[in-house]
């Protein structure tokens, strides 16, 4: 492969992960982020293909790192996690997480809040009070 063609298909690939970063909750495919980037979807598989990797390899892994991040540090429904990071069930986000990190959705949340509590000292640990809101501060709205 030429110089040129392998430096355009890095491109086409570094914006074609762009958009996947910004829009994987979505319903995202080959051809939409190929008509999005104004390229044929052969084009853009090709560019995959010249990394390594599928797009729907990365479209994957990057839905799973953000599933990970929200089960680790928010109390959301596995079922809920999947479906904001674009998954269309909770089984198949669990099936493909289990795939990825080796352990069920739960049980990562588990071990992941047992180790950022054994992490942070009960001194440093920042206590987040939210008040329901009264009649003085509606008023003021």
């Amino acid at each position: 492969m030429r110089p040129s063609t392998a430096a355009r298909r890095a491109e086409l690939r570094e914006r074609a992960r762009a958009v996947v970063a910004r829009e994987y909750r979505d319903r995202l495919t080959l051809v939409d982020v190929a008509a999005r980037l104004h390229v044929s979807p052969r084009s853009l598989q090709r560019a995959y293909a010249a990394s390594g990797e599928a797009f729907e390899d990365e479209l994957r892994r990057v839905r799973l790192a953000a599933g990970a991040e929200l089960l680790a540090e928010q109390a959301i429904a596995v079922a809920d996690v999947a479906r904001l990071v674009g998954f269309t069930s909770g089984s198949a986000f669990a099936r493909a997480f289990r795939a990825r990190y080796g352990r069920a959705p739960a049980d990562f949340r588990r071990v992941a809040r047992a180790a950022r509590t054994v992490c942070v000292p009960r001194a440093q640990a920042v206590r987040i009070v939210i008040r329901p809101p009264t009649a003085a501060t509606v008023r003021g709205w």
